[in-house]
């Protein structure tokens, strides 16, 4: 947490560097394009492993402990493209300000403010991952925009962010006073490993469809680890389908080889007026729900659904019913989240899981070495077999709906293909106190390849297997 002195020289930092660089309905579909992002430089594929199994506990940590903060329907699309980065993330490309100013957003379906780095004293701390040079990061201007305004407290969307604990981060906004120039205090966020700091704007944002005015977005000048910016596709009100109304979005993730190909696939946002029910052909679907416990409202941003089985082979792991469905405390249930790289569960579930693919695997060395390398577990010696057979995973949701994943989706080959480790991670946190937020969070190395729907209208979760690249 920020000391209240660094917060007040933050907010006149932020306010004085915008201030000298810049001078104070129908339907639509947009279509974006996602694009994997860089990790830490590492010549060796197991510390690359490593660091994506570190960042992926380090986020499943902040989402379960987040911090305070066809009918007579018209509809079009907003398009854009997904690239992956071998950070494990995908990013996309938005524009901002007039003229617009294109910026690449890290789309992230586990929070919701959208921010992009902020003029050009921005600072990344440990931002040296591959292909990506800390001090060429791009920036947003707002010196070169005539749209941007800084967002006051008297504006409902400074309390978007900051609830109705505003009023007293406004202390110098009497409750009487009609004029009140004040700035909204500055935010500092947390995803896991990384963090950033900065005050929120109003600007536009644009499509070649449609310009959407006054969008609510932070402009951040002080960040670790986030050497991009965030697409906050989250379930709040700041959050990019709630401010453009979105009906629904889609995307579709290429394959991940952690590395850093050009190789995109499209994303698309569904604006429009109604509430039509139709359903894309070849797409299962479950309902996804808000966790609406009072304790912890930060809960309520992300998109729970309800998994009924985990499947290894034909046989069903018994996990305990608290871990997947949220209790009165509103821990335990599963979450979607694309900012995770891989699927994170919680060690009891974790250990069930694992003990029935050390048990249907039992012929095939286990290979600590590598375990120990990469933080993944457990791995198996496969060299010199000529036939290897793999469990299937799946997940069976309420509605009977069945996600299979294909082998590359939760097994990695590495090490001249001779070691298979299984591609999901826990912690090793146990015991009692150690159960907190999401209990599993599905993440983006088990969504490749498939076809992902989040239809907004209808409160539910699509998926299909698909060639995505």
């Amino acid at each position: 947490m920020a000391s209240l002195p660094f917060i007040f020289f933050l907010s006149f930092f932020i306010i004085s560097t915008i201030l000298t660089s810049a001078g104070a309905a129908a339907a639509a579909t947009i279509k974006l394009s996602l694009s994997p992002f860089p990790h830490p430089s590492s010549s060796h594929p197991y510390q690359i492993l490593n660091n994506l199994v570190t960042s992926s506990v380090a986020r499943a940590h902040h989402l379960k402990h987040p911090k305070a903060k066809a009918d007579n329907t018209t509809s079009s699309l907003l398009r854009a493209s997904l690239f992956p980065h071998s950070y494990g993330g995908y990013t996309i490309s938005l524009k901002f300000g007039t003229p617009p100013q294109t910026l690449p957003f890290i789309m992230d379906t586990g929070s919701s403010l959208s921010w992009f780095p902020c003029t050009s004293r921005y600072l990344c701390s440990q931002c040296a991952f591959p292909n990506v040079d800390p001090a060429k990061i791009p920036t947003f201007a707002p010196k070169l925009s005539s749209s941007k305004k800084l967002v006051g407290c008297r504006n409902p969307k400074c309390s978007w962010l900051f609830g109705p604990d505003v009023a007293s981060r406004c202390q110098d906004c009497e409750p009487t006073s009609e004029n009140c120039t004040q700035t909204c205090p500055p935010y500092l966020i947390q995803y896991g490993l990384g963090s950033t700091a900065g005050l929120l704007l109003v600007e536009n944002l644009v499509f070649p469809q449609k310009t959407f005015q006054d969008f609510l977005v932070g402009c951040s000048i002080l960040s670790n680890r986030q050497p991009a910016g965030i697409a906050g596709f989250g379930r709040s009100a700041e959050s990019l389908p709630s401010q453009l109304g979105l009906k629904k979005f889609s995307y579709c993730l290429v394959s991940r080889r952690f590395d850093d190909t050009g190789v995109s696939s499209n994303m698309l946002l569904e604006t429009g007026s109604g509430s039509g029910d139709a359903k894309t052909p070849g797409l299962s679907y479950t309902p996804f729900y808000r966790n609406q416990v009072a304790s912890n409202p930060n809960f309520k941003e992300f998109y729970y659904v309800t998994l009924r089985k985990i499947l290894v082979g034909d046989q069903h792991v018994k996990v305990p019913y608290s871990y997947l469905v949220p209790g009165s405390d509103g821990n335990g249930g599963t979450i979607v989240d694309s900012g995770s790289t891989f699927t994170f569960m919680e060690r009891p579930v974790f250990e069930v899981v694992t003990k029935e693919f050390e048990k249907q695997m039992g012929n095939y060395r286990r290979a600590r070495e590598i375990e120990n390398i990469s933080g993944l577990s457990p791995c198996f010696n496969i060299s010199g077999y000529t036939s290897i057979k793999f469990p299937e995973l799946s997940f069976q949701f309420k509605g009977g709906a069945k996600m299979a994943l294909p082998l590359v989706n939760y097994f990695s080959f590495v090490g001249d293909d001779k070691v298979a480790c299984l591609m999901i991670v826990s912690d090793n946190v146990v015991g009692q106190g150690s159960h907190g937020g999401p209990a599993i969070i599905l993440g983006s190395f088990q969504q490749q390849n498939y076809y992902i729907e989040f239809d907004m209208a209808n409160n539910r979760f699509g998926w299909a297997e698909r060639s995505c690249a």
